[in-house]
């Protein structure tokens, strides 16, 4: 009988490599993409007590705040240093190595490109390789579901036994780019994953309240008037929503208030392909693009500068979304006709 658990050895190769220079490391500095989400900060935390175990210094730098939502998953709260505080500059400099996980690119870690060292600098990574990559180390593993099951694979390979505090941040990671194991990407080594994490102590239902089972009142605010912008093509096959810039503002929402809207354009009946537009500020537009069938969001994602995975991308484009729309649904269609 196949051993699920057992690390696919394409992979083992690869993290075999980045093994050693994380081991030997003095302090290391945990990043992942701007607005990160459930598998990026799942990832940082299940890293964050695996090598804290090991006495290895380790802190947190994120492009972007780190989600309110998600510092469940963190064993300590002060592993965190927002970029660009005194805090964060600090750990920057002194760390000996870097490492950037569910993302690669220098464009999705905004101001902590220029900061990042490509020489002491890893990548762990589930995305399709770009076409630049931010650290002279990288493994970049699209089958695997999530950057968290790479997380746990190293582990693994490392010979030490998962901390509990680790099997939060991986089961998250897991949870969240899977659709709570309801996407194509849902493996059986997936479910046996999840299940090893559970052995540890996971509580499913924790985490699915934590998730999405919990949300400030401005959030289904923010629901009830995207989905008053619900907009489709004439064959119903590619829907949209669209949230102005100061829609969000007079509201109070976060980036992390967005998450899993485009979902609601996905269920509706007939689509395709599911768009959220959302203005991040005046002439600057964020799509989260979603696939319900065939078509590769990710390729439509890279022709606006952005990129993600087959069936769920983004990008973020300097132009008002009045103007964008119309150019974003045009390559979709194309894409559909194929």
């Amino acid at each position: 009988m196949t051993d699920l658990l057992a690390v696919p050895e394409s992979r083992a190769f690869p993290l075999r490599r980045l093994l050693q220079p994380l081991l030997a490391a003095r302090h290391v500095t945990l990043h992942t993409h701007v607005q990160a989400d459930g598998d990026g900060t799942g990832s940082q935390a299940a890293v964050a007590a695996w090598l804290e175990g090991r006495g290895i210094r380790v802190s947190v730098v994120n492009p972007t705040p780190f989600p309110d939502s998600l510092r469940f998953v963190l064993h300590r709260q002060d592993l965190v240093a927002d970029l660009g505080t005194p805090e964060a500059d600090a750990a920057l400099d002194d760390a000996d190595l870097h490492l950037v996980l569910d993302t690669s690119e220098p464009g999705r870690i905004g101001g902590l490109a220029q900061r990042l060292d490509p020489a002491r600098t890893l990548v762990v990574d589930h995305h399709p390789a770009g076409r630049e990559v931010v650290g002279e180390v990288a493994v970049q593993d699209p089958s695997a579901a999530a950057t968290g099951e790479m997380v746990y694979d190293l582990i693994t390979l490392a010979g030490d036994p998962v901390p509990r505090a680790s099997a939060l941040g991986a089961y998250v990671a897991l949870v969240s780019d899977t659709g709570s194991f309801r996407y194509g990407n849902t493996t059986p080594r997936v479910l046996a994953v999840a299940a090893e994490l559970m052995t540890l102590g996971i509580d499913p239902e924790v985490v699915y309240r934590r998730l999405f089972a919990t949300a400030p009142r401005r959030r289904l605010e923010l629901l009830r008037e995207a989905l008053a912008t619900l907009d489709s093509d004439e064959d119903g096959r590619i829907g949209w929503m669209v949230v102005p810039h100061e829609v969000a503002a007079r509201l109070g929402a976060t980036g992390e208030d967005f998450d899993g809207l485009s979902e609601h354009v996905r269920s509706v009946e007939g689509t395709e392909v599911a768009l959220l537009f959302r203005e991040t500020k005046p002439g600057e537009t964020k799509i989260s693009l979603r696939s319900n069938g065939a078509a590769d969001v990710n390729a439509i994602a890279r022709e606006f500068g952005g990129g993600g995975h087959v069936k769920a991308a983004g990008a973020l484009v300097h132009e008002p979304a009045e103007t964008l729309v119309p150019r974003v649904v045009e390559a979709v269609a194309r894409a559909l006709r194929g």
